[in-house]
């Protein structure tokens, strides 16, 4: 119950953060580069991401986990996807590491913890910040929570050991959820 009023508290912000990002034109302007690639809703968010170049490791990652069935599942699922320059951003040997099949588990965890069940846009994310007093609890999959806020105007995610990652596109949607995706990868505790 509380994770389905988390996710439902989650699409209203998300909702919010879309309305509030059409009221300028500069935000216009960022959003229009920000969703440029039109996708079948009928293609399933593993079909999706493994359709786009920029979400290689993302898709490696599942693969290694063993999450393809999970992800390819009716869901709904909202999925928080890091880019492969986000995946970059962490310490060198880091994903070679989590790839070996020795840290399934531990990549699992990762992943999971950037997956949150249920379908949230992101005017939905928006108002759940708005409702929330600007700082909004995601609880994760994986058990694992995320802090939500909007900080000049971007969605910024917080992760459990403090780490930012801002959501640089939103709203691409699948047959079993929706994409936001991320300049950094979140880590749980």
């Amino acid at each position: 119950m509380e994770t389905r009023f988390f996710l439902f508290s989650l699409m209203i912000v998300l909702f919010s953060f879309n309305a509030s990002a059409q009221c300028g034109s500069h935000h216009k302007a960022k959003q229009a580069k920000a969703i440029h690639t039109s996708f079948n809703t009928q293609d399933d968010i593993v079909h999706i991401a493994a359709s786009l170049d920029q979400f290689s490791t993302l898709v490696t990652a599942v693969k290694a986990a063993g999450l393809v069935g999970v992800l390819k599942s009716d869901g709904p699922f909202t999925v928080f996807a890091p880019t492969n320059s986000a995946f970059e951003k962490l310490p060198s040997g880091t994903v070679e590491s989590l790839l070996k099949p020795e840290s399934k588990a531990a990549l699992a965890n990762i992943l999971t913890y950037h997956v949150v069940s249920g379908k949230f846009t992101a005017s939905d994310i928006l108002k759940a910040i708005q409702l929330s007093n600007g700082d909004f609890t995601i609880e994760t999959v994986s058990g694992g929570k995320l802090q939500a806020s909007i900080v000049n105007e971007e969605v910024i995610l917080t992760d459990e050991k403090g780490f930012k990652s801002k959501v640089i596109k939103t709203d691409v949607g699948a047959s079993n959820g929706i994409i936001h995706v991320l300049d950094a990868v979140v880590l749980p505790k």
